[in-house]
């Protein structure tokens, strides 16, 4: 797994329904203690937690993480929603609450409190990945912003924010709106300040998309596949259905030899896909390694492959 670029899924744990890995990567039935992080670290360098985003992470749970991956393996951790989605925060404060309280209404400055983010929140986080960072295994830090975030003073003082508040670390930043891209020259001076990148997506595009007509600027390169189901984006029966595409060798070709190219020039860059259902993920991943020249080391990472959804690739050296 040589190379200046990175290359992995985003998350790894998929126990159920239709888009479930259990099949198609891990294996079923799965052996009695079968660790599925362990599995995966054989393939693979890198991973892109997706937890971290749905609660704050946990020091033991990171401990593990890091105990049960190989030296040399790095996690990519997606800062938590409170600091990047407040109105979706917002929104399961209040279901909680209501949960709770049941008919008993709070004042809308008490839930408020509750859900802008302190200095507490941010120790939190940080206290959460130390274990990572302290054996060595923490990549970036992912501030995915939704499509709604656009740019305004507000949003950028937010972002400002943000950004001195992981000051320190590798950070990748997910801009989704095309104001920022509007503007193009000043968020990447922005960016550029704290040290931070600007994430390079693929997904289908829309008149409200970014516009990233070459590959962002920044202290690394961080990219992000995200698939390109048009149709299904914004209308689907549930939230994988967005990301239900497997690529084909023609489609990552390009990326492939983009990214070839930036590596020349830098000292590290990531690429993690989620097109997570059945998967396709780990498929589209491996393939990419093998169009960038990165060997598959192992007979059973070519069997994936096929198993997944068999469009055999060859790598440039082999071609």
């Amino acid at each position: 797994m040589n190379g200046a670029i990175r290359i992995g899924t985003s998350g790894w744990h998929y126990p159920t329904g239709a888009g479930t890995w259990n099949g198609p990567f891990y294996p079923k039935p799965r052996p009695k203690g079968f660790d599925e992080l362990e599995w995966y670290s054989r393939y693979f360098d890198t991973v892109e937690i997706n937890s971290t985003f749905y609660g704050q992470p946990r020091p033991a749970v990171a401990a593990a993480w890091a105990e049960r991956t190989p030296p040399g393996f790095l996690f990519a951790a997606k800062l938590y929603q409170q600091f990047t989605h407040p109105r979706m925060f917002r929104a399961r404060v209040e279901r909680d609450l209501a949960r709770q309280l049941g008919t008993a209404e709070l004042p809308e400055k008490a839930i408020d409190a509750l859900v802008a983010a302190n200095q507490a929140d941010l120790d939190e986080f940080r206290r959460g990945v130390d274990p990572l960072a302290t054996a060595g295994k923490l990549g970036p830090l992912l501030a995915q912003f939704p499509p709604s975030f656009h740019d305004s003073p507000g949003s950028r003082m937010h972002l400002a924010a943000l950004l001195r508040a992981f000051h320190g670390y590798q950070l990748a930043v997910e801009l989704r709106h095309k104001s920022w891209s509007d503007r193009a020259e000043e968020t990447r001076t922005l960016l550029d300040a704290f040290g931070a990148t600007w994430v390079w997506i693929d997904e289908p595009k829309f008149k409200d998309s970014v516009e990233q007509p070459v590959i962002p600027a920044g202290a690394f390169l961080y990219l992000r596949l995200h698939g390109r189901n048009a149709k299904t984006w914004w209308h689907h029966a549930d939230r994988d259905a967005r990301y239900d595409y497997l690529y084909t060798v023609e489609e990552l070709r390009p990326m492939a030899e983009r990214l070839s190219e930036v590596a020349k020039g830098m000292q590290r860059g990531y690429a993690y896909l989620n097109n997570h259902p059945r998967a396709q993920a780990v498929k589209n991943a491996l393939q990419l390694r093998a169009l960038m020249g990165q060997p598959l080391e192992m007979p059973e990472e070519k069997m994936l492959i096929e198993r997944i959804g068999g469009e055999p690739v060859k790598s440039p050296a082999t071609r």
